[in-house]
């Protein structure tokens, strides 16, 4: 017997435009998977998000991000100069479902992550020919 998937709580009321009950309502023609990111899992997500190896785990962190939970999550330098991890633009694509507050959270952990290790921010600014040898 298979036990039901545990879908995260909605925000209170007021709080949040995520459109959880919305998407909840229209179920059977929507993606589920982002419901499945508790709050316990977030916390997990962010945790692993802060403590990256290298740039090979920030890529395969994105493509699992994305098959397990829908989202799709963009990372490159910004347009202007980059002088700092704010400079690397993190952008979240829209998704019903998706708590304003995750939205926030999961770039700010990547910053996190990239400040713990600059050799990360290196290699991605390299990745895109910012510090390619003259």
């Amino acid at each position: 017997m298979n036990a039901p998937v545990p879908i995260r709580q909605p925000c209170p009321p007021a709080t949040c435009i995520c459109g959880r009950d919305q998407l909840l309502e229209a179920s059977s023609s929507s993606d589920l998977r982002i419901l499945r990111l508790t709050r316990q899992e977030e916390n997990r997500l962010l945790y692993r998000l802060e403590n990256l190896e290298d740039l090979a785990d920030l890529e395969r962190m994105q493509r699992r991000i994305y098959e397990q939970l829908g989202v799709r999550l963009h990372i490159a330098p910004g347009f202007n100069e980059v002088r700092s991890m704010r400079g690397i633009h993190i952008d979240i694509e829209e998704l019903p479902g998706l708590c304003r507050k995750t939205r926030q959270s999961i770039p700010a952990a990547i910053r996190r992550g990239l400040e713990k290790r600059p050799e990360i921010a290196f290699s991605l600014l390299n990745a895109h020919d910012l510090l390619r040898d003259a």
